[in-house]
């Protein structure tokens, strides 16, 4: 359970209030009790939503890069690099502690399958197209992968007279696999043969 569910943030005090003790008592961010990445995950959350500012808003503030990974940042699965951390820090008004966990590099991922419907309709994605997807790269590339790191993401919304329809494009580098131990005149890498 996060910390947010637990205490009440103060955004302005940068305090957390609510503590389960006799006498009230308030807790700094980076004093007495030790925040966790996904508490700030929580306070970013619960700021945005007192302030009434969308993805949109706050990736324009921070600018930097793109608004898929400064979301994803800000929600734990991604680092920021400093200028862009201490961009975030200054718009959501965090403490010089939480501006450096923001440029850390977090523990990413979630649990599978997910249970969120929207990202296990992605899963689905994967799971169904998968195999055809993984025929098809290395038909035209080789032996590898397509990387999620050297990675460009971009989304559109596509008008439609039977509801709007999302448009997803995704580029990765080819990254073929290394055959190590390969002998002289053996290919060293997975890409594709003639």
């Amino acid at each position: 359970m996060s910390l947010s569910r637990i205490f009440n943030w103060n955004t302005k005090t940068k305090t957390i209030s609510g503590a389960p003790h006799e006498h009230s008592q308030s807790f700094t961010t980076t004093g007495d009790l030790p925040m966790k990445r996904e508490d700030l995950t929580e306070k970013i959350l619960d700021i945005k939503r007192e302030k009434g500012w969308t993805w949109k808003y706050i990736t324009n503030e921070i600018g930097g890069m793109s608004p898929v990974l400064v979301v994803g940042a800000l929600l734990g699965q991604m680092k920021l690099v400093k200028p862009l951390a201490k961009a975030a820090a200054e718009l959501f008004g965090l403490s010089a502690a939480e501006e450096r966990m923001l440029n850390e590099v977090p523990m990413r991922g979630i649990p599978m399958p997910p249970t969120d419907p929207l990202i296990y309709r992605f899963y689905e994605l994967v799971m169904v197209n998968g195999p055809a997807w993984k025929a098809l790269i290395e038909e035209e590339f080789g032996d590898g992968i397509m990387s999620a790191i050297d990675f460009d993401f971009e989304m559109e919304r596509l008008p439609d007279p039977k509801g709007d329809r999302v448009k997803i494009a995704m580029s990765g580098k080819f990254l073929p696999y290394k055959y190590y131990g390969a002998e002289q005149g053996i290919p060293p890498l997975g890409l594709k043969e003639d």
